[in-house]
This record gives C-alpha cells, structure tokens and sequence, in this order.
C-alpha cells in the first residue's frame, strides 16, 4: 500500500501555520458551499473534474514548493485535490482533515460570503 502524497493537517495545526503565514488556503467546494463558511483568505477553485481542476490551479501561479492546505466540507473532495496537486508537482502539500466540518466543530472562525 502506498503512502498519500499529502500530510493531513488537524484544524488547531492549520490555523497556527495560517497565523503564521505559513500556508496557502485552495477551497475547492462549490461557491454556495464557500460563501456560507470558509476559512479566511481561501481561495476558491472548485473542483468540478480533475482536469480543469489542475488546469485552474495552475493559473492561481502558486510557487511548486509553496504549502498549500486544500479543504473541502470532509475532507474527501481535498484530498483528491491534494492528490492532483502532488502530481501536478507540488511538494508541499496538505488536506485539512474533516474538512470544514472539523474546522466549524473545533470552533475555529470562518468568513461567510465572498
């Protein structure tokens, strides 16, 4: 069995490295998903096939060795997302794990709307 190419990240350890400014937050849900809670400065790029969804994240021009948190509601959607982003050649590369759902639960702020 092969190890992901990703490191699953617990809530508390992303807000401390987005506090940081360690970390680049993708969201890749739906924009109605987005709008009605995301994590502060996420960028939305939702992934709807894995093709435009590799194509739209190279157009975000982020550094391949940039960390980058994908996240999703629970953590299925990113971490397919994750996966694209390692083949695309991303070398640091994390899911938020449970997603927003685990996010909301640990009583970490979200943004609602744009």
């Amino acid at each position: 069995m092969s190890e992901e190419p990703f490191i699953e990240l617990e809530p508390e350890e992303a807000a401390t490295m987005l506090d940081e400014g360690r970390l680049t937050v993708i969201d890749v849900r739906q924009p109605y998903e987005y709008t009605s809670g995301h994590i502060e400065d996420a960028t939305l790029v939702p992934i709807e096939g894995l093709y435009s969804f590799a194509r739209s994240l190279a157009e975000q021009n982020l550094a391949k060795d940039a960390p980058i948190m994908f996240v999703c509601a629970v953590g299925q959607r990113s971490a397919a997302a994750a996966e694209v982003a390692a083949i695309a050649g991303f070398t640091s590369v994390y899911n938020l794990a449970g997603g927003m759902s685990n996010w909301t639960y640990t009583g970490l702020p979200v943004v609602r709307g744009n």
